[in-house]
This record gives structure tokens, C-alpha cells and sequence, in this order.
């Protein structure tokens, strides 16, 4: 006979498996693991984007002079342009070689020839043959006896006029990079702890726990309870490294810590709870089958396929097409929803009608889930010895 309400026998539960793994090594080293990783993608991110529009140029000879056209020209296009005089060109092949330089200039103003390595950056290309060619207008016009000054301030004053239907948004980059990043977050996570739910399901069984357990709570309080208990763990560790991630980005310029970054943490803290509760339920479920932990992973093997499939190609969708219609469709799949949907949000690529209808149709795949698990569960989980079939478990 129960002695606790329903409410606190789940919160019993949970509280138990919160106690429980947040205490063991695997969660400290995992998280601190996982810490080291995502600090290493934002330190080697921060380092790639500063170098992303630097070129260190070296000058020879009578290129030395055109130091400052190539900063000025580099200004313009947002090419910060580094000079350096070379005074031995054996010296600057060899600097070349070794990547010290991006390109060694040698020649004149208007015949620079240009070593690099392999190949010359695309950006750098135009701004050198702008450089030339300028040189090369401003020696004509000379001749005509024109102020080369005079002829370029009316040349550079003819500008195309633009018209832009929305107004460009400054943090469009930024906000892909959040979506990406949550959405892997989102999918390591309920991967990650959606499986432990399934393997403390067959731990408890094969070791009789159970038994004991379901004396004094009935099977369901039992699930949601280690639902519940794991999924406060998982978030725990999604906060942690979230927050964390956000901070170094934002300190080593990666990211600015603004409104968009605050915005996509907390949605994915929403759909975090909604997809581990969709698919925890789920995995529990598939874990109560069977009764060894070797046979885990033929039960769940189904559910992660399912959920890597849809991560693999939504991800796709989201960093190919991020607006496309096959990406706005599959966000909207409950299966799917926990993952692509904060992505989007971050990524400003979702309408409101969209966000409404994915956590409907979320909410009612959770409830339908929750009731097939749950009774999957109960006509399983004390059924020791061979995997049972699934059509059994849900005739019970």
C-alpha cells in the first residue's frame, strides 16, 4: 500500500537519481571533459577569426613604397594588410616557404610580381591588382596633364544606390554559430542521458532493485521519477558547459554576450526539457525489454537511429539552408523539434506561428509517449530472462 502521494514518490525518485549521479566521477570528468573540448573550439575559433582577413605582406625593392596604398586599400575591404620590408629576397622565398609571409611583392608599383606559397588568397589578389592598376591610371592621367586626385574623387563618388526589403541584421553570423553550437548540445545531451535512463532501467531489473521499489510506488512513479531525476542532471551539465562556452566566446571576441546569446540559452533549456522528456520516457520504455546490460543497446538502437538520422540531416538543412523549406518542415517534427527548433530560434530564421505549432505538437508526441512508455514499462520491467517483443509489452 502506498504511503506517499504519487506527486512525492516521483520527486522521491528523482531526487534520488539527482543525488545520485551529480556525486559520481563519470559526471565531474565528463563535464570537465566536455568543458575542455568546446574551450578549445572557441580558443581555436577566436584564433581563426583574427587571423581570418590578416595577410603579412613582404616588399622588395621599389615595392617598399606602396606600403601604405596596401593598408589604405586593405582598410577599405576590411583586409587588415601587415607590411614588412625584405631586404634579401632569398631571405623572403625562404619566409615564404615557411608561412612567415603570406606573399613577398617584388617589381614595381605597376608590375608587381607576387611569390606565395601555393596560392594567393583570393582577397589579396584584387587588392593588389587594384593597387597596380591605380598606379597605372594615376601615370596616364599624368600624361594627359589630369590631377590623378581630382579624376579619382569623381571616379570613387559614383555609387550604386541599394534598397534592401528587411534591414540587414548584424548578428546573422553570430547567430548561426549559437544554433549550431545548441543544437549539438541538445543532441549530445539527450543521446547521452537518455541512454543512461535506459541502462538504469535494465540495472535495476537484472539486480532485482525493482521488486523491492515497486512494493511501495507503483511502475510509472518509478520511470518518470528516474526520467525527471537524470533529466535535472543532464541540464545541470548543459548549463554548465552552455554557460561557460558563452562566456569564453564572449571574452575572446568569438561571441558578443548580448540579448541573442541570453535568448538561445534559455530556449534551449525549454527544449531541452521537452526532448529529454519525449525520448527519456522512451528509452526507459526500451530498457524494461530486456534484462542485461549487453542487450541495451539492441533496444535503443532503433531510437538512437531515429534521433542521429534527423540530427544529421536537419544539421545539414540548418547550416545549408537555414530559411529552406525542408528545414522549417522538419523542426516542426516532434522528434526532431528538440533540436532543430532552438536552432533556428537562435539562428532568427523561425516565425512565431512556427515556435507555437513545434511546442504543440511536441507536448502532445510527450503525453503520447509518456502513456506507450509507461505502459511498456509496466508490463515489462518485472519480466526477467529473454528480451520480451514489444507487441507483448504493450498487450501487457
Amino acid at each position: 500500500m502506498n504511503t506517499v502521494s504519487s506527486w512525492r514518490a516521483v520527486w522521491l525518485i528523482a531526487k534520488r537519481e539527482l543525488n545520485t549521479r551529480l556525486r559520481t566521477r563519470s559526471f565531474v570528468v565528463g563535464t570537465a571533459v566536455l568543458l575542455v573540448m568546446l574551450m578549445g573550439y572557441v580558443l581555436l575559433q577566436s584564433t581563426l577569426i583574427s587571423n581570418e582577413d590578416k595577410s603579412k605582406v613582404g616588399l622588395t625593392g621599389q615595392t617598399a613604397g606602396i606600403a601604405q596604398q596596401l593598408k589604405t586599400a586593405g582598410e577599405a575591404i576590411g583586409e587588415k594588410i601587415e607590411t614588412v620590408t625584405v631586404a634579401d629576397p632569398a631571405q623572403g622565398r625562404s619566409q615564404v616557404e615557411n608561412g612567415d609571409l603570406d606573399a613577398l611583392l617584388s617589381g614595381n608599383a605597376t608590375e608587381l610580381k607576387v611569390l606565395v606559397k601555393s596560392e594567393l588568397d583570393t582577397k589579396l589578389r584584387a587588392l593588389l591588382n587594384g593597387v597596380s592598376q591605380q598606379e597605372v591610371l594615376n601615370g596616364i592621367l599624368s600624361e594627359a596633364q589630369e590631377s590623378p586626385e581630382q579624376v579619382m574623387r569623381t571616379v570613387h563618388q559614383t555609387q550604386v544606390e541599394v534598397d534592401s526589403i528587411k534591414p540587414p541584421d548584424p548578428e546573422k553570423s553570430q547567430r548561426m554559430v549559437i544554433g549550431l553550437i545548441v543544437a549539438v548540445l541538445l543532441y549530445m545531451s539527450i543521446v547521452t542521458y537518455g541512454t543512461l535512463v535506459a541502462q538504469g532501467v535494465v540495472e535495476e531489473k537484472s539486480s532485482r532493485v525493482v521488486e523491492i521499489l515497486l512494493s511501495t510506488v507503483r511502475p510509472w512513479h518509478l520511470l518518470l521519477g528516474k526520467v525527471i531525476g537524470l533529466g535535472l542532471v543532464g541540464l545541470t551539465q548543459l548549463v554548465i558547459i552552455g554557460g561557460a562556452g558563452f562566456i569564453v566566446a564572449s571574452a575572446t571576441d568569438v561571441l558578443t554576450l548580448s540579448g541573442v546569446a541570453t535568448s538561445a540559452l534559455l530556449w534551449g533549456v525549454v527544449w531541452y526539457l521537452l526532448g529529454f522528456l519525449l525520448y527519456a520516457t522512451v528509452y526507459g520504455a526500451m530498457g524494461s525489454l530486456v534484462s542485461r546490460q549487453e542487450d541495451t543497446q539492441s533496444v535503443i538502437g532503433p531510437v538512437n537511429i531515429v534521433l542521429i538520422l534527423g540530427f544529421v540531416v536537419g544539421f545539414n538543412l540548418l547550416a545549408q539552408a537555414p530559411e529552406g523549406t525542408g528545414t522549417k518542415v522538419l523542426s516542426l517534427v516532434p522528434l526532431l523539434s528538440p533540436v532543430l527548433m532552438p536552432a533556428r530560434i537562435a539562428a532568427g530564421t523561425v516565425e512565431v506561428w512556427e515556435i507555437v505549432a513545434s511546442l504543440g505538437l511536441t507536448v502532445a508526441a510527450i503525453a503520447l509517449f509518456t502513456w506507450l512508455g509507461a505502459r511498456i514499462y509496466q508490463n515489462s520491467v518485472l519480466r526477467v530472462g529473454s528480451r520480451i517483443k514489444l507487441s507483448e509489452a504493450l498487450r501487457g
